[in-house]
């Protein structure tokens, strides 16, 4: 049994082996288009897990930022042109039926941060939104403290981000998505085969915000988005 947590690791186990099973926990790709099951119903092959519906946490996210920024019209959205791909692409399909415009600004090191927040600011964005990679999640802390110093709005999947200076997030809690795969693995070692095990959807999303980073960039969070937050700082 391998499993594998990101699109990195559910590529790497694909190439190792085609027998296998392999149980996936990856918030990055469509399962289909990567290559890596035949179908969402009948992954067929070695590969199952969760994987995270790209489309309508996009669609999430810039309604909950709508919300607090009632004038959004124009948002930077920053990520890994190669990893996020279908993020990007997931991203701007949702953005184009809100009537937001999308600047996209690629970053792939950390000093790409700085320029692409500079660029989204030149570039009249009313916010950013940051897409989700294990390189963004260590640089939570230095992106974190960007936004603030630049005064940008920022909204990404963790609340860990938020935690660290940005104003929102909003995206799948990533314990219950692998207590889920850990169902899975009980179930292939009874004897399931991986490809009769249709891909999972997370079912737990998580809401933060940060009360203080609001207030320093002269926003009001609405009842309406505080009331159904998980966690609120102050």
């Amino acid at each position: 049994m391998i499993y594998a947590r990101g699109p990195a690791a559910v590529r790497a186990a694909q190439r190792a082996t085609r027998t296998i099973p392999v149980v996936a926990i990856d918030l990055e790709s469509d399962p289909v288009a990567a290559g890596f099951v035949r179908g969402l119903a009948q992954p067929g092959g070695n590969i199952t897990g969760v994987f995270l519906d790209l489309p309508e946490l996009g669609g999430k996210q810039l309604q909950l930022l709508k919300e607090i920024i009632p004038r959004l019209s124009r948002v930077a959205i920053l990520g890994d042109p190669v990893l996020n791909a279908p993020q990007f692409e997931a991203m701007e399909a949702a953005a184009q039926a809100l009537a937001i415009d999308v600047q996209r600004q690629d970053v792939r090191v950390v000093k790409d941060f700085d320029r692409a927040l500079d660029s989204a600011r030149k570039g009249r964005a009313t916010a950013v939104l940051i897409l989700s990679s294990p390189f963004v999640y260590s640089q939570r802390a230095h992106i974190g403290a960007l936004v603030i110093e630049k005064r940008v709005p920022a909204v990404s999947m963790f609340s860990e981000f938020v935690a660290a200076g940005g104003l929102l997030s909003y995206g799948p809690s990533v314990p219950a998505a692998a207590q889920r795969c850990g169902t899975y693995v009980g179930r292939i070692l009874q004897g399931v085969k991986p490809g009769e095990l249709p891909i999972e959807r997370p079912q737990t999303f998580e809401l933060a915000v940060n009360l203080k980073t609001a207030k320093a960039l002269g926003l009001t969070v609405p009842q309406s988005v505080l009331g159904r937050a998980d966690q609120v700082i102050e």
